[in-house]
């Protein structure tokens, strides 16, 4: 079964080039017939890994091409998903299934919501990749692949084809308890980096700071019945700062570029979580309202 990627940004491309070098059926989805242009034009995809580039001639079309879709991933940013998928909603095939790369939460369920006949797969990626350039993407960093069903069921039989693609992944039974884990950290983090205008590492200088966030944080994820996702949720946010310690936040990057942010489905939806549980977090409202007024100053959305 073909797989078509929507969005050839980092990890789009990350997939879709792994998955065509393995021999599988691809085809991206690109979003106009400029882009489309320039991707003939360029050849394919280049994937850069271990200092060695290959290009890949992976088949490439717009949305509104009439071939069915059995099997999506979506691998556009959070806020373009939605409208992304509704470009091609006539294509879906009755009981297709549609693979979620989104940062953060909300996104994935109003897809589900949109598209009920749809089996949604919800994916928490770890893997690092950035894009040099429009239409090369470099494999940054080795990680794993979290994926699962929300609504349960079993694992599906195409996971053979990561194998067969060298994609690492975990096929997860609770993937939500995953994504809201993953949020928690990236509200401790991101946001504290734009703000201080520093690499991830120099966020040690504000321990104290972290250390609210992260109580806050635990508070949340217990009272959205996710007790199994804090943990011990501060460690494994001053693990994640020591790691990636000369690395830039990839919000922080965002805004460096003037580009739109995630932060509606990252900061913005654990404040709205909270409220709508009638929880006090007085210190990530702050944090929200601080980022927002930093973003307008620069132009950019604020949601």
């Amino acid at each position: 079964m073909t797989w078509h990627v929507l969005g050839a940004g980092a990890l789009g491309g990350l997939w879709a080039t792994r998955l065509a070098r393995a021999g599988l059926p691809v085809r991206l989805i690109l979003r106009s017939a400029q882009r489309l242009a320039e991707y003939h034009r360029a050849g394919g995809l280049t994937l850069s890994e271990a200092g060695r580039s290959s290009l890949h001639a992976i088949s490439a079309e717009l949305p509104d091409a009439s071939t069915p879709i059995q099997r999506l991933l979506v691998a556009c940013k959070a806020y373009d998903a939605e409208a992304a998928i509704a470009q091609l909603a006539q294509r879906l095939a009755p009981s297709c299934e549609i693979l979620l790369l989104q940062n953060g939460l909300g996104s994935q369920q109003a897809i589900a919501k949109r598209w009920p006949q749809a089996r949604c797969i919800f994916v928490s990626s770890t893997e690092g990749a950035y894009r040099e350039g429009a239409l090369q993407v470099v494999f940054a960093g080795q990680g794993q692949n979290w994926l699962g069903d929300p609504n349960g069921g079993t694992a599906p039989a195409w996971l053979d084809d990561l194998d067969r693609a060298g994609i690492p992944h975990i096929w997860s039974s609770d993937i939500l308890t995953r994504l809201w884990r993953k949020l928690a950290l990236n509200c401790a983090i991101n946001p504290l980096t734009v703000l201080h205008d520093c690499r991830n590492g120099e966020l040690l200088q504000y321990r104290q700071q972290l250390t609210e966030l992260c109580e806050e944080l635990t508070e949340l994820l217990n009272t959205c019945g996710q007790a199994t996702a804090p943990g011990d949720l501060k460690s494994e946010v001053l693990r994640v700062i020591d790691a990636t310690a000369a690395n830039y936040s990839s919000m922080y990057q965002d805004v460096r570029l003037g580009r739109r942010t995630e932060i509606a489905y990252l900061l913005g939806y654990a404040c709205r979580s909270a409220d709508s549980l009638d929880l006090a977090v007085p210190r990530l409202h702050e944090l929200h309202l601080r980022l927002r007024e930093h973003l307008g100053q620069r132009g950019l959305p604020t949601d």
